[in-house]
């Protein structure tokens, strides 16, 4: 039986950290509009969508892929500030992980999706930028 699993990548954001991390955490149904060719969909199933044990469902091209191989997925974000966490001169770090557990041995490990969230960072912290 395949065993719960890690990976993890960080990226680099010049956009202000709390209203990144902000995005995430309450206002979700902006990602279908910042990423429409990644995110289509965002939905709460659990909780009120801003707190901590709060479950959202995302959904996105080739969210199909994840269920047919993984038993469980689950991503999570962490962002530190950088400076003062306001000034768009200081980067701030973000950090995803992917908390996996496979059907089989045979299935990949998911680092594709790491990639996905790079470009979703990517997005996110332009969207930011332009829109301040």
């Amino acid at each position: 039986m395949a065993q719960i699993a890690n990976i993890e990548v960080q990226d680099e954001i010049n956009a202000n950290a709390n209203k990144f991390y902000e995005i995430f955490r309450s206002k979700g149904y902006l990602l279908p509009k910042i990423c429409p060719n990644i995110i289509k969909d965002l939905q709460v199933l659990k909780s009120d969508g801003s707190s901590v044990d709060s479950i959202k469902q995302w959904t996105y091209i080739a969210a199909r892929e994840v269920t047919k191989h993984y038993k469980s997925f689950k991503a999570t974000v962490q962002v530190t500030i950088g400076g003062d966490g306001c000034s768009h001169s200081s980067s701030s770090s973000v950090k995803w992980n992917i908390e996996y557990q496979k059907q089989n041995e045979a299935v990949p490990t998911p680092n594709k999706y790491l990639d996905f969230v790079v470009i979703l960072t990517d997005k996110v912290d332009a969207y930011l930028l332009n829109n301040a």
